[in-house]
This record gives structure tokens, sequence and C-alpha cells, in this order.
């Protein structure tokens, strides 16, 4: 079987059909209005998704709360914004009605920004601090998850991804770190029990629709000492007991499908995003991957992450032959080979939204691939609207007023 007809395969999952194995991950974009509700810039970003034929679109992470938030302008999920949402959605579905959309739903935690919010901690990380949480609070937050998924439920999209991986507030919960001996931290038990209480008030919120999907993408390795995926509060050895643990705990309690990740936004941003000079991270991913793939049902999807490295036939990518390192012919062949159930797209998706339907039309050669250059990321730690610098001529303009204004950053994982 040719890659083509393997990325073009339709899957099921849970009880929806997913009409290709493409899938657009969740890319913060600063681009809401002051309510956090979507713009002309959001919609336009969307709806080159739908058009391009991502079977399968996870709206970027979408806060649960107004008073910890990662971007100044990032989209809310509350009461306020359920008819911008509805609006939202129904536009979309009308583009291609055959996409899945869920949302991914988050708190932003210690990641929040202090200058507009309020920096929340369970426990203090070294160059980040923040207000304790206290286990009321927490519980409030369960809440707040709880109703935004009934929200999404309402206003027609498809269902959720709970957002457990990069430093956020799951993450911090789940990680060993997290010893603060109280009700969420501690022993491993503790830990997974707000995974776990978040799924079944998520599922009775929704009334235990089958057919509304939910899963997470989860970082099954933060990449620091005592971060998820540790051996324990200070160490920094990899130990993949509890991630596994986790998975299959969150499958009992009715997940469908799974995105796998690494890293943290803090302080290991590489694994999340590679840079140019360091496309071999992406086979990291397959590893990880492949641990879910073997560790969970055969009907579970698990999604695998970092694609965009690969390109076209033209990457840094050395001892393998071009023709078989694009990234079509690497997402076929993880398929094929039981790694990777889906394809998910994060900077390839800002580069061409178009990717599935060239490939589908037998436009290869028209695919415009992400150089990974990394100024979207720059754009978006300016707290400025983010999309493709390169081949986007809105975020061109943006990205030179921003270097005009503040002038190039000296490290760009900060």
């Amino acid at each position: 079987m040719g890659y083509k007809e393997t990325l073009l395969q339709p899957i099921m999952i849970g009880n929806r059909k997913c009409e290709n194995r493409f899938f657009a991950q969740p890319m913060e974009c600063v681009d809401s209005d002051e309510e956090g509700n979507p713009t002309e810039l959001t919609y336009r970003r969307y709806e080159n998704l739908f058009k391009g034929h991502f079977a399968f679109i996870d709206l970027e992470a979408i806060t649960v709360t107004n008073e910890s938030r990662a971007r100044k302008t990032q989209l809310e999920i509350m009461p306020r914004n359920v008819k911008a949402l509805t609006r939202f959605v129904r536009s979309l579905k009308e583009i291609n009605p055959n996409a899945l959309f869920v949302f991914q739903l988050t708190h932003s935690g210690e990641i929040s920004e202090p200058d507009f919010s309020r920096r929340v901690t369970v426990k203090p990380v070294y160059g980040l601090g923040g207000d304790l949480l206290s286990e009321e609070e927490v519980d409030k937050i369960i809440d707040q998850f709880a109703e935004a998924a009934k929200i999404v439920q309402d206003v027609g999209a498809d269902g959720v991804d709970m957002k457990l991986c990069h430093g956020y507030l799951g993450s911090q919960i789940l990680r060993p770190y997290n010893d603060r001996p109280w009700k969420y931290g501690g022993a491993w038990e503790n830990r997974a029990q707000f995974a776990y209480d978040l799924y079944e008030r998520i599922r009775k919120a929704t009334n235990f629709d089958k057919d509304f999907l939910i899963g997470s993408k989860i970082s099954m390795w933060e990449a620091f000492p005592g971060g998820f995926g540790s051996a324990g509060p200070d160490s920094p050895l990899m130990d993949m007991r509890e991630p596994i643990d986790l998975i299959k705990g969150l499958e009992e309690r009715g997940a469908q499908y799974f995105v796998e990740s690494l890293g943290n936004v803090h302080c290991s941003m590489e694994f999340m995003e590679a840079g140019s000079e360091d496309p071999y991270l992406s086979y990291l991913h397959m590893y990880f991957s492949k641990l879910m793939k073997d560790n969970l049902k055969p009907e579970t999807v698990v999604v695998g992450s970092h694609f965009s490295s690969f390109r076209g036939k033209v990457n840094k990518l050395l001892s393998i032959e071009p023709e078989k390192s694009s990234m079509f012919a690497m997402g076929a062949r993880c398929i094929e080979d039981g790694i990777v159930d889906m394809v998910g797209l994060g900077r390839q998706s800002f580069a061409d939204p178009y990717t599935p339907l060239k490939l589908e039309e037998g436009r290869e050669d028209e695919v415009k691939y992400c150089t990974q250059c990394l100024n979207c990321e720059e754009l978006m730690i300016r707290q400025m609207p983010v999309g493709c610098v390169l081949y986007n001529k809105t975020y061109t303009e943006l990205f030179r007023e921003a270097r005009k204004k503040y002038g190039k950053l000296a490290e760009l994982h900060t």
C-alpha cells in the first residue's frame, strides 16, 4: 500500500468515523477578542483547516477560567462565550460537516502570565512560583472543566481533549514533583485522582454520551527532574510506570483517543517542537507513541506528534533516504507499523492548512512545508497573533513589527 492510501484511510474514534489519518494539533494563536471569543483571524485559521480536509481538528487550548491564563487574548469557554462559540462551530461545520472537532480544555496554573492574570501552583517550581492552590480551589477548577465540557457539547462540537501536557495544570498535578501532602499530591494514587475525577465529571456533565469524544494530549515525559514520567520528586531518571498507569486508567474511564507528546513549555520546549537544527528529536515521539499503543486496547486511537520535522524529501535528517524520511512517507510507515493511528501536524498546519487536501488531489508537489524556523513561536512569546511567518503575509507583517519594536529574542525557548 502506498503512503497516499494509508494516510487517506478512514478510522473509527469511539462511535465516530474519521475520514482520514490527519490530525490538526491544538496550536495556541493569541487572537481572541477581549472576552475570549473567536475573531476574524481565528475564523480564518480554522476555516482553512476545515477546507484543507484535516479529518480530526483539535481547537487550541481554550481556558476554562479568565483568572489564570497563559495568553492575554486566549480563547475562553464560559457561559458568556456560548453564543460566539455556537456561531463558530456552526460556521466551520458548514464548510466540512464530516470533520471531527474537539476542544482542548485547559487551565494554565503556574504557566499563567502574572502581568494580566493570577499565577497559581500546586508546588512552586524554580523560576516560576505562584500562589499555592488549595484543595477547595482545585475542586472548583474541576467544576469549571465539567461546565466547559457541557458547553462544548451544547455548541455542537464533537468532544474534548482534556489537556494533560506541556507543564499546564494537568501536568503540574500529575508529576512526582507534586509531593505536597494534600488531596491531589504525594502518592501516585492521589495525583492520578485529579485526572480520573476530571474524566468522570466530564462524562457525567455530558450525560455519558458515547458519541461525544473524550481524550487527552499527554506529555509522557516532561524532561526535567521530578516532571511527569520521572522516577521521583527530584529524579532526572525517566520512569514510564505512572504514564502507562495513567493512560490505562483514563481508558477505563472512557478515553477513546490520546495525543502523544513530550516536554514542558518552561524548560524543555525542544521536545515539544524541535528547531531546524535538531529534527532527529522527532524520532523520540515514535517510541512514546508505540508505548501508548502497546498498553492500550486496539480500538483506542493514538495520535502521533512531531511529524512536521520530516517535511518533504528535503530535510536535515541524515542516514536515511530522502524518499523514506518525508512527512508523508514517515507518517504512513508509522501507521503501517502500528506505532500510531493518526499523524498529528502542528506547525505544518500553519505552513499549509491544505496539506491533506493536496495529498488527496495528487498535488503533493504543491505542499508548503514548515521550515522549523520557530518564528511562529516567537510571536506567541510576544503575546501576538500566531501563524506562519514564512507563507502568510498577515503574520510576516506582525513579525516584522515585533522585531522592529522589541528586537530579536536572545533565547527563543524561555
